[in-house]
C-alpha cells in the first residue's frame, strides 16, 4: 500500500507564497492521475488539483491561476504551488491517488501539512 509524507506547509501571510511537496512511498511515474486535496475545519475534504502521468493538470474553479501542480517521478514527489494565499485557503493539505479514478484506501493518507493564512 502506497503512503504519502506532506510537507511544506505553515503559517503564511495574505497575498503570500507557499509550496507543498508530498512523497510517495513508491513510484509514481505509472499512476494516471494524482491529486491535492485539502480539509478545512468543518469541511469534508475535497480535491483541489489533479496532475495526470502526462502532467496535464486540472484545478478547482476558484484556484485556478493560483494553484500549480507539479511533479518529479525521479522523486516521487508531487509539488503544490499556492501562490497569493487567502485566508479560505487555510486547511490540511493533502496528497494521494486521483479518487476520480482510483478507490482510495482509508489507511494510505499521510499525516497532511497545515496551511494557516493569516490576514
Amino acid at each position: 500500500q502506497m503512503k504519502f509524507l506532506e510537507s511544506g506547509g505553515g503559517l503564511a501571510q495574505l497575498g503570500g507564497s507557499l509550496r507543498l511537496s508530498c512523497t510517495a512511498s513508491g513510484s509514481i511515474e505509472h499512476i494516471y492521475s494524482m491529486a491535492w486535496y485539502r480539509q478545512a475545519p468543518g469541511n469534508e475534504r475535497e480535491s483541489v488539483a489533479q496532475i495526470t502521468n502526462t502532467g496535464y493538470t486540472e484545478y478547482l474553479e476558484p484556484t485556478k491561476g493560483r494553484f500549480t501542480a507539479s511533479k518529479d517521478n525521479n522523486l516521487n514527489t508531487l509539488y503544490l504551488q499556492i501562490d497569493s494565499l487567502k485566508p479560505e485557503y487555510t486547511a490540511v493539505y493533502y496528497c494521494n491517488k486521483d479518487d476520480h479514478w482510483y478507490n482510495i484506501d482509508t489507511g494510505s493518507w499521510g499525516q497532511g501539512t497545515q496551511v494557516t493564512v493569516s490576514s
